[in-house]
């Protein structure tokens, strides 16, 4: 099929950002980047720490927002004069340049287009994202490590926060579990897709006989609670132990018994914190932990009751998700969407966006299918 006229291919893609553009209501976004800015202007606002930093953090989303969208009409209005400028002149060079820059902005154009269909009633929250060591010993538990650092590689190169609430360290290498928070609107929307479990295969480093290992770890995503969300939790169905964080192979990190573990034993929900010096933070991060665990466990089991009033099988997206093999050969490939990727050191360091627009695109498909079946 021969190649679309650029004139076309530019009209394409600014019809395509037209629609982006619509559905992302950048005008509603410009007058709420107003009223925050109004808001931090205020030097009450940091009376209450917490609700100013969620404002300031809105606002530099917003702002990087419209700063992204604006950005991409202004290059995609300067390319067809880039291609007119290499015509005119019958530059190659020029006309190599103007086509590389094509598909750069068709790539972010589709980066883009997969942000409107966040949708859901949480995504546009922050995300919880707990990792825990699953079949095959310590190698799982250096597994667990080595995903928690791509998570937060992969947050590190957006400007997205993070805060690491607990890690729990195996005795020999890696971590037993992990829970940290991403601070960033839509985090939870962008992350949902990583939940379930990440197979590595590998020769194993700490196999004298460097045998080939396939070890587990279960990723877990749920959306930060708001003050708005309503979990009642019985504080008699609670068992909370105090203990003494620790550091890698077992060291002290506190001299107090300061880390806070806290089971939920109606459901076997265990969650703990111990960032904080005080045991009393700790035991309120824990909480906060707690209820969004507890909210997206109501979420769920509210979603498999209207299920079953439609006659449908209830979709299950907890299972085996991604292969990560490193030997005999270098693939990392998504069980459900087919995403694949040769670069494994890459994927390990964070870059992953590729994989998280499949996640996304594949869940909205399979939504739309349940909406047209119901």
């Amino acid at each position: 099929m021969a190649e679309l006229d650029p004139a076309e291919q530019i009209k394409e893609l600014s019809s395509t950002l037209e629609s982006i553009e619509a559905v992302l209501d950048l005008d509603a976004k410009r007058t709420e980047i107003e009223q925050l800015r109004e808001q931090s202007a205020d030097p009450e606002l940091w009376n209450d720490q917490e609700n100013a930093q969620k404002v300031t953090r809105r606002l530099s989303f917003l702002e990087s927002e419209i700063t992204r969208v604006e950005g991409i009409r202004g290059r995609l209005d300067d390319i067809g004069v880039l291609f007119e400028l290499a015509a005119a002149e019958d530059d190659a060079d020029t006309l190599a340049e103007a086509r590389t820059e094509l598909e750069s902005l068709r790539r972010d154009i589709g980066e883009l287009e997969v942000r409107t269909l966040l949708s859901g009633p949480y995504d546009e929250r922050e995300a919880l994202v707990s990792i825990n060591a699953q079949a095959g010993g310590v190698d799982a538990a250096d597994w667990t490590q080595m995903l928690q650092r791509m998570y937060l590689r992969w947050a590190e190169r957006h400007g997205y926060p993070t805060e690491i609430y607990e890690t729990s360290y195996a005795e020999e290498a890696g971590i037993k579990s992990t829970t940290f928070v991403v601070r960033a609107p839509f985090a939870y929307g962008m992350l949902r897709g990583e939940h379930g479990t990440h197979r590595l295969v590998r020769i194993s480093p700490f196999d004298n006989q460097s045998r080939r290992q396939t070890s587990f770890a279960g990723v877990d995503v749920v959306p930060v609670v708001e003050q708005s969300d309503h979990i009642d939790i019985d504080e008699s169905e609670l068992r909370i132990d105090v203990y003494r964080s620790s550091g890698p192979g077992g060291q002290g990190v506190n001299t107090t018994d300061s880390a806070v573990r806290i089971t939920h034993l109606p459901t076997g929900i265990v969650v703990a914190c111990q960032n904080e010096r005080s045991q009393l933070q700790n035991r309120a991060t824990a909480m906060s932990v707690l209820q969004a665990k507890l909210l997206e466990r109501k979420r769920q089991e509210e979603e498999a009751v209207l299920a079953e009033l439609r006659g449908e099988a209830t979709s299950s997206w907890g299972t085996q998700m991604r292969n990560y093999v490193l030997h005999p050969y270098q693939s990392v490939k998504d069980v459900r969407t087919g995403m694949e990727s040769g670069n494994t050191g890459a994927v390990l360091d964070g870059q992953i966006d590729e994989f998280i627009d499949a996640e996304i695109r594949w869940m909205r498909s399979q939504e739309r299918d349940q909406q047209a079946t119901g």
